[in-house]
C-alpha cells in the first residue's frame, strides 16, 4: 500500500507543477508536451507497454480470485497513475489469497 500512495504523490507532485506552470494548462496539451522530443516519446512508449502487460495479467488474475471492484482500477490508471494502480493492486491481490487461505 505504501507504494501506491508513493505512486500518486511522486506522479502527481509533477503533474500539478505541469498544470500550475503551462501556458495552456489542458490534458490535450499535456499529451501533446509528452511527445516533444525522442525522449518523451520513449517514456511514453514504454509506459504503453507496461499498462497494456498490467492489464493482461491482471484482469484475468482479479476475476480468478474474486476481488471486488477490479474494474475501478482501470480508469484510475488513466485518470491517476498506473504507479498508483498497480501497487494498489498487488496489495488487493495480496489481500485476496490471503483472505482464501484462510478461509479454504
Amino acid at each position: 500500500m505504501a507504494l501506491a500512495v508513493l505512486g500518486i504523490c511522486y506522479t502527481w507532485y509533477y503533474n500539478i507543477q505541469y498544470f500550475q506552470h503551462a501556458v495552456d494548462p489542458s490534458f490535450a496539451n499535456f499529451f501533446a508536451d509528452a511527445k516533444v522530443n525522442f525522449a518523451g516519446k520513449s517514456l511514453s512508449a514504454d509506459l504503453l507497454v507496461v499498462v497494456i502487460t498490467f492489464f493482461a495479467f491482471y484482469i484475468p488474475d482479479a476475476i480468478k480470485l474474486k476481488i471486488k471492484y477490479w474494474w475501478v482500477l482501470i480508469p484510475l490508471t488513466f485518470i491517476i497513475a498506473v504507479a498508483f494502480t498497480f501497487p494498489l493492486y498487488l496489495y488487493l491481490r495480496a489481500n485476496a489469497i490471503e483472505k482464501q487461505g484462510r478461509i479454504g
